[in-house]
């Protein structure tokens, strides 16, 4: 089932319609919740190259942009480098971004993130388990804005338009979490 989902999301990313549910997952999407309420995600994957362990809640404090991707996912090449110009513009203000990868074959990370100049941590999701499981990702690329207390304040799924709305709409949602 896990070797599915590969070709399942790249599938659902590259269709004209909206995104549809997998039938065989049990895990339900993660929801954005409103100001002040919701519970805080928890996860813990591994860190991209060194297989370091990394846990959501060590990021506690700060406010994180999340996103689920793969080597292979064509619209995750022209939303990896919005990640990047933002962490560049907002870390000294508080903001973590990380690049969660599905990819089954993590050799194929490197290259990626060399051709595409991406400057963003990357973690690994071997198998698609967290975002499976614990985030019920149903298209790549899918994004999650967590604000300081862990929770998920905004998602964004599939590709959002050109570079400069992208930026724009990130923006808005980033100065808003780090002011709260």
């Amino acid at each position: 089932m896990r070797a599915a989902l590969p070709a399942l999301l790249l599938a659902l990313a590259c269709a004209g319609g909206p995104p549809q549910r997998a039938p065989t997952r049990a895990a339900q999407p993660v929801e954005a919740a409103p100001e002040g309420e919701g519970t805080p995600l928890e996860m813990q994957v591994k860190r991209y190259p060194g297989g370091e362990s990394w846990q959501l809640s060590s990021d506690r404090g700060n406010v994180v942009l999340l996103d689920v991707w793969a080597t292979w996912c064509e619209p995750c090449r022209d939303t990896l480098p919005v990640y990047t110009e933002l962490a560049r513009q907002y870390a000294t203000r508080g903001l973590k971004v990380y690049a969660l990868s599905v990819d089954e074959d993590a050799r194929a990370i490197e290259p990626f993130l060399e051709e595409n100049d991406i400057q963003v941590p990357v973690l690994l999701d071997t198998n698609a388990q967290v975002a499976e499981g614990a985030l019920g990702v149903r298209v790549m690329p899918t994004s999650y804005l967590i604000d300081r207390r862990g929770v998920v304040r905004h998602v964004h799924e599939g590709a959002m338009g050109d570079t400069a709305s992208l930026l724009q709409r990130y923006r808005g949602e980033i100065e808003a979490l780090l002011a709260e």
